[in-house]
């Protein structure tokens, strides 16, 4: 389980994730959108929406760095391991408050709010829901486990992951991992597979143009 799950798991969502967006791109291509649901429910939407796409920049910004930048790298530019953690916590900690937090904040937009919103809302939406909440519980959770510093991550899953994008999985580095963290991982991929099956196809439009157009206007009932 523990060769599948690192050494077999991540090549699925990582075809997934590739294969499944050209085809999407390719020959669903009036299908790639957010749904944007502003029209049905503006009034809850501002805050959470800032709060989770700020929080996914700043999360996103933060796994580049541990996972990414070996740790010799920041060893040699003069950030030992103590310095590191408490640089890591003090961007980890608000960006998981924002992401998480905006993430809720959304999630009762769509269920306790308008009604609207509930008829609009897919089975495909229902299941990333529920893998974006749990990835971020568990991103959130071993954040606040991990706060005395006694898991480096950078020795373990750090490597592990380069490891895989070098097609050389090492399997051995996840297997004394905490839990927590393992099931982060886990989850990460199974958002991975599921991408390009939902609106997060998105996020890969680069919409620049969209700071440029003029405003819509919706008249009022």
């Amino acid at each position: 389980m523990n060769t599948f799950l690192y050494g077999v798991l991540p090549y699925i969502a990582l075809t997934m994730l590739i294969g499944g967006t050209i085809i999407r791109y390719v020959y669903f291509e009036r299908g790639w959108t957010t749904k944007s649901s502003e029209f049905l429910a503006k009034r809850d939407l501002e805050w959470a929406n800032n709060f989770f796409h700020v929080g996914l920049f700043m999360a996103l910004g933060g796994h580049f760095v541990g996972i990414c930048v070996p740790k010799f790298v920041t060893e040699a530019a003069g950030t030992n391991e103590h310095a590191y953690h408490m640089i890591a916590l003090a961007g980890g900690i608000p960006a998981a408050i924002l992401f998480l937090g905006g993430f809720l904040l959304l999630l009762k937009r769509r269920f306790a709010g308008s009604a609207r919103l509930a008829v609009n809302t897919s089975s495909m939406d229902r299941w990333l829901y529920l893998a974006l909440l749990l990835t971020l519980v568990s991103g959130t959770a071993a954040t606040i486990q991990n706060i005395p510093g006694a898991f480096d991550y950078r020795e373990t899953i750090s490597p592990w992951f380069r490891s895989v994008l070098m097609l050389q999985p090492d399997v051995r580095l996840m297997a004394d991992v905490p839990v927590m963290f393992q099931f982060h991982v886990f989850m990460g991929m199974v958002v991975a597979i599921v991408f390009p099956f939902t609106r997060l196809v998105h996020c890969l439009s680069l919409p620049f143009e969209y700071f440029l157009r003029r405003d819509i206007i919706y008249r009022r009932k």
